[in-house]
C-alpha cells in the first residue's frame, strides 16, 4: 500500500488543453536517473527513480495528471513512506520510523503473503497521521504490458495524531518483486463523516529506458473520461 499515498489528490486542471507541439520529457533532479514510466488509468502518469544520494533501495516517484506534476514520494526498499510532497500546497510528509509500533515489510509480504504495519507521519504544516493495516497477496498472477505483477488486498484505517478517526481506504493493488514497488488498482475511500470516493488507477503500459513512452509527462488514458465528468459535476 504504501508505494501510492496520493491515491485520493484531488485531480486538478484536466480541463486544460494539451499542446500539439512535441511531447515534453520528464527530467529527474541532478543526480538521480529514471527508471520507469507508467501509464494509468483516470489521467495518471507516474515516472520513477533513484537518486546517488539516497540510501540504496530508495526510489521516488512523480506523479501528473492532464495539468502536469502534482506529487512525489519516497519510499524505501521496504517501501515504506519516507517522504512526500504536496507540489500545489508545498505539504511534506515524513515518516516517524522511530514513533511507530511496526513499520512496514516488503520483504514480510513477500515471504509470508502478509504484512500488517501500524506507522506514523508527520508533516511540515504540523499534521499527525497514524495508519494501521495490513497488506495481503491474494495468490493471483498477472501480465500488464509484459510485466509480471501479483494482486495484493489491503486495508487501512487513518487515525490524527489524537487517535480519533479519520478515513479507512481499502481495495486492491499490484506488486512487482523484481521493482520492489506497488502500482495503484482499484481502491475506495470513506472518511469520518461517512463521505466516500473511489477510483481505479491501475496500470496500463510500463515504459523502460530506450522504449516507447519513456520518459513521458502527460497522462494517456481516460482523460476525456476525466474531463466529462468534472464538466457534469460542474453543472
Amino acid at each position: 500500500m504504501r508505494g501510492h499515498l496520493a491515491g485520493f489528490v484531488t485531480i486538478g486542471g484536466l480541463c486544460a488543453a494539451l499542446s500539439a507541439h512535441a511531447e515534453p520529457v520528464f527530467a529527474p533532479p541532478s543526480g538521480c536517473t529514471l527508471n520507469l514510466t507508467v501509464q494509468m488509468h483516470e489521467c495518471q502518469v507516474a515516472n520513477y527513480y533513484t537518486c546517488a544520494g539516497d540510501p540504496a533501495g530508495d526510489q521516488w516517484v512523480s506523479l501528473a495528471d492532464g495539468s502536469g506534476e502534482y506529487f512525489l514520494s519516497r519510499v524505501d526498499r521496504e517501501t515504506r513512506w519516507v517522504e512526500s510532497v504536496s507540489l500545489s500546497d508545498g505539504e511534506i510528509d515524513t515518516l516517524d520510523a522511530a514513533g511507530s509500533v511496526d513499520n512496514a515489510s516488503f520483504s514480510d509480504l513477500l515471504a509470508t503473503g502478509r504484512d500488517d504495519y501500524d506507522f506514523v507521519t508527520r508533516s511540515n504544516m504540523g499534521t499527525v497521521r497514524r495508519f494501521i493495516g495490513h497488506d495481503q497477496l491474494t495468490g493471483e498472477a498477472v501480465t500488464i504490458d509484459g510485466v509480471a505483477l501479483e494482486r495484493c488486498a489491503f486495508e487501512m484505517r487513518i487515525e490524527d495524531g489524537e487517535g480519533n478517526y479519520i478515513g479507512t481506504r481499502k481495495g486492491m493493488q499490484y506488486i512487482s518483486r523484481t521493482q520492489r514497488v506497488f502500482f495503484a488498482d482499484t481502491e475506495e475511500y470513506e472518511n469520518a463523516y461517512g463521505d466516500s470516493s473511489s477510483s481505479a488507477q491501475g496500470p496500463v503500459t510500463f515504459s523502460f529506458p530506450g522504449g516507447k513512452g519513456f520518459a513521458a509527462t502527460r497522462p494517456q488514458y481516460d482523460c476525456d473520461m476525466m474531463m466529462t465528468q468534472l464538466e457534469e459535476g460542474a453543472r
